[in-house]
C-alpha cells in the first residue's frame, strides 16, 4: 500500500503554494519591498470556526500600519469557500480579503 497521500488533480499538499499562490507571494514580495507592508505568512495561522470546522488561510498580512489582514487566493470561487471566508469574518477581528487573478490583474475583494 503506497503510504503517499494522493491529492485531486490541480491540488497541493498542505504548506506548499500552488502557481497562483507562488504569484500572489511574489506580489507580497514586492509591496513588502517597496515598504507597504512588513510581514506575510502562507498557510501560517488555522483559524476555529466551530466545533470541527477550521479555515486556514492562504496568507497573512500584516501591512505598515500593524493591520493584520487575511488573503484567500482563488482562481475561481466556490459557494463553501465563500461561506467559510464570510464566518471567518465575522468571528475575528481581521480584514479579510480574496485575491482572484483575472484578465492578467488581481482583483481584490473585501468579505
Amino acid at each position: 500500500m503506497n503510504s503517499i497521500k494522493q491529492y485531486a488533480k490541480g491540488r497541493t499538499p498542505p504548506g506548499v503554494m500552488n502557481n497562483l499562490e507562488k504569484r500572489f507571494a511574489s506580489l507580497l514580495d514586492q509591496q513588502k519591498t517597496q515598504g507597504d507592508i512588513i510581514w506575510w505568512a502562507y498557510e501560517a495561522i488555522k483559524l476555529r470556526l466551530a466545533k470541527n470546522t477550521t479555515y486556514t488561510a492562504d496568507f497573512f498580512v500584516m501591512n505598515k500600519d500593524h493591520e493584520l489582514q487575511v488573503f484567500e487566493v482563488k482562481g475561481r470561487w466556490l459557494a463553501a469557500a465563500r461561506v467559510k471566508i464570510k464566518v471567518a469574518a465575522d468571528l475575528y477581528p481581521f480584514r479579510f480579503y480574496g485575491a482572484q487573478w483575472k484578465n492578467k490583474e488581481w482583483w481584490i475583494e473585501e468579505f
